[in-house]
């Protein structure tokens, strides 16, 4: 470490520090009658003692800093991301990928730490760092998020490379040759799997509405893939509840064969139905695991009406009515506001974007009809629903989003949480925002690095009605950046979505309400929300509330679910793909509420459908970084690649640090321990 004194101050006022330090000894020892009885050597040294003090006291009054370099040596991490889905152990070479290749793979790693440090990555649908042993129960293969998360987790740090273990199969997230164009350091892909084309006859996906309404006919689309099987005929049979209801025989013509079969269904029940889909088991098929798959479709009553009004063309338009028909709950109807002459009782839910003052006729219809209605950029601070805000004219700020950890109305998932803290800043009011009773912020303001209580986004309810405000103008933005960010919009959806089920949603009057989505994928964790409500229908938090949950063979599981500031919250995790009853019971005043209702699990077979591994990917992968591939038998060859390459090196840093001198903790020690010595001897020779 190298240190430099710099001054800023004068060069006569160091004398002059050094004149007042002199002068304060010069006092009290030079020449003084009270020193007659000390030793000569005592005075002289509590001179000293008292110079150094007053002078270096004086120096701190002064612009004096230390400028120091440091250097800093950050050794080369090594990535090694194993593939933890699970195609691959679904080659005849499983057992040796669990246990000897792992061993080796260990062996790899300890041999490479001595002289790079290494961090172990799992990915399958998710990235994860973690120290636990793979299990290879990952339901989708996700090569593109674990570059992004490298990009994001390492970013400036000293990587040397990254080694991937995979048999190269995605089926989720972009292409990955063209995401590692964006790393700067090599790929060392070592390729699990067969690449040899098998036999294989397997439903490779299903088309199907997920809603459907009670009374409409709707299709589902069956496509069917076959491989060297020309000559075979086989039958598609789809079955409700093990009842067979439809099939179709295919001629199969060509060794790379594919079909579509189309089948329609009459929606006359309401609810969740389950329909199976399987196509014959071939002799001599490699993977039959491939051959039979499951759908659900959700019918329902009616179809929500939305109205979307505008007081001009905006691109906020295009993205919330894209937002809203993702969700085929909904039908969305879009016009200006002011050519709109329609009746308003026959929506759910009143969007108004950008609205004036003199649409305050349309809001009091709302209210008239109890129909919830929604403002997006108002284009005045005045007059609004559930906040006051006392903004100047033409006044605006740049705000970024966070959420606001304390809304409980809805949940909203991790991803969305992690996700609104990279969204682009939207143009806000500046003023001085306050919040009405009954309204409850999710999005808040970020001006800068400072988090405001300002809102973006509320919600209220005023005498039982509902309405929120998006307060800001640049809502298409952040749809933009979520497909710059993860090449969808499902982030996007989910938050207008979310929104637009509790804004349109009819009110609940019991006392005892369960928040639970009826469908789950099998890879994501279940949360159910609860509410618990007194006689004056205040939220209450004080009564246990438990649940039980029964699978298809009767087996039941209890839970108990965990309390936030004004709801309840159960995590129940994963759980295996099927059909679930649950039961959940809270007792208030010696009165016991009671609410029934029904899971359904969806099985995740992305997996299933392609075996054969894919190691083209990762050649071309190694080849745009500059890595090399290599196979499960040459992870020796793989250590000496690594070691020997001469760009895996340490980096030097260097860091400027300037300290003032009166920051020093250890010059104040040392004065201290001066004017504590120089007080001893002066209290031993009581004269002085």
């Amino acid at each position: 470490m190298l240190s430099k004194v710099i001054v800023n101050s004068p060069w006569y006022f160091f004398l002059l520090s050094l004149l007042f330090g002199l002068v304060a000894s010069l006092l009290l020892y030079y020449k003084n009658k009270k020193n007659t009885d000390v030793p000569k050597n005592v005075t002289k040294f509590l001179f000293v003692l008292r110079f150094l003090s007053v002078t270096l006291i004086s120096l701190f009054l002064l612009s004096i800093f230390l400028k120091q370099l440091k250097n800093e040596t950050q050794n080369p991490i090594i990535l090694v991301a194993l593939d933890n889905s699970s195609s691959m152990v679904m080659q005849k070479d499983s057992l040796e990928i669990k246990k000897e290749f792992l061993l080796k793979l260990e062996d790899l790693k300890k041999n490479i730490s001595k002289n790079f440090e290494v961090r172990t990555l799992l990915f399958g649908n998710k990235t994860t760092s973690t120290k636990d042993a793979a299990t290879f129960t990952e339901k989708e293969t996700d090569i593109s998020n674990l570059i992004s998360e490298v990009e994001n987790n390492f970013s400036n740090q000293n990587i040397g490379a990254l080694v991937i273990i995979s048999d190269g199969i995605y089926n989720k997230g972009s292409n990955p040759i063209y995401a590692s164009e964006k790393l700067n350091f090599p790929v060392y892909p070592v390729a699990i799997g067969d690449t040899s084309e098998i036999k294989d006859l397997a439903i490779q996906k299903i088309n199907h509405n997920q809603v459907a309404y009670l009374g409409n006919i709707f299709p589902a689309e069956v496509v069917v893939t076959a491989k060297n099987f020309a000559g075979k005929e086989v039958t598609v049979s789809l079955f409700q509840n093990q009842i067979e209801k439809a099939k179709q025989t295919l001629k199969i013509n060509t060794d790379n064969f594919l079909a579509t079969c189309n089948f329609t269904f009459n929606a006359n029940t309401v609810g969740v139905s389950k329909y199976n889909v399987r196509v014959t088991v071939l002799e001599d098929e490699k993977n039959i695991l491939n051959n039979q798959q499951s759908f659900l479709v959700d019918v329902i009553d009616n179809k929500e009406k939305i109205l979307l009004l505008a007081t001009a063309p905006h691109p906020d338009i295009a993205a919330i009515k894209d937002a809203i028909t993702n969700s085929t709950s909904y039908e969305v109807e879009y016009a200006l506001a002011s050519e709109f002459k329609k009746p308003l009782k026959q929506y759910s839910l009143i969007i108004l974007h950008g609205p004036l003052s003199n649409q305050n006729p349309i809001i009091n219809d709302c209210k008239i009809n109890a129909i919830p209605f929604w403002i997006i950029n108002p284009l005045s601070a005045e007059n609004l629903q559930g906040i006051k805000i006392n903004s100047a004219i033409n006044r605006f700020n740049d705000a970024e989003a966070f959420i606001n950890t304390s809304f409980g109305l809805f949940t909203i998932s991790d991803e969305l949480k992690k996700f609104t803290k990279e969204l682009p800043a939207i143009k806000t009011f500046f003023g001085n925002y306050s919040l009405g009773n009954g309204s409850n912020s999710l999005i808040n303001q970020r001006i800068g690095i400072v988090e405001t209580e300002n809102p973006i986004l509320i919600f209220s309810e005023i005498n039982g009605l509902k309405n929120s405000i998006f307060i800001g103008d640049g809502l298409w933005k952040w749809k933009m950046r979520d497909f710059a960010e993860h090449t969808n919009h499902n982030l996007f959806n989910e938050l207008i979505s979310k929104s637009v089920q509790y804004l349109s949603v009819k009110s609940d009057k019991s006392f005892f309400r369960i928040i639970a989505p009826k469908t789950f994928n099998e890879n994501e964790n279940i949360e159910i929300g609860a509410e618990v409500y007194n006689k004056s229908y205040e939220l209450i938090t004080e009564p246990d509330v438990v649940l039980t949950l029964t699978n298809a063979e009767g087996k039941k599981y209890n839970y108990t679910f965990s309390k936030t500031s004004n709801a309840y919250k159960l995590n129940i995790g994963l759980l295996p793909f099927g059909e679930y009853k649950y039961e959940a019971k809270v007792k208030v005043n010696n009165e016991l509420f009671v609410k029934q209702g029904s899971l359904l699990v969806k099985e995740i077979v992305s997996e299933k459908i392609n075996t054969v591994a894919n190691h083209q990917v990762l050649n071309a992968m190694a080849k745009r970084t500059g890595g090399k591939l290599f196979y499960k038998d040459q992870l020796e060859l793989l250590e000496k690649e690594i070691l020997k390459n001469e760009q895996i090196k340490p980096i030097t840093y260097s860091q400027n640090n300037t300290t003032l001198l009166i920051d020093l903790k250890w010059l104040f020690w040392i004065i201290l321990i001066f004017l504590s010595v120089e007080w001893y001897f002066r209290k031993r020779y009581a004269s002085i």
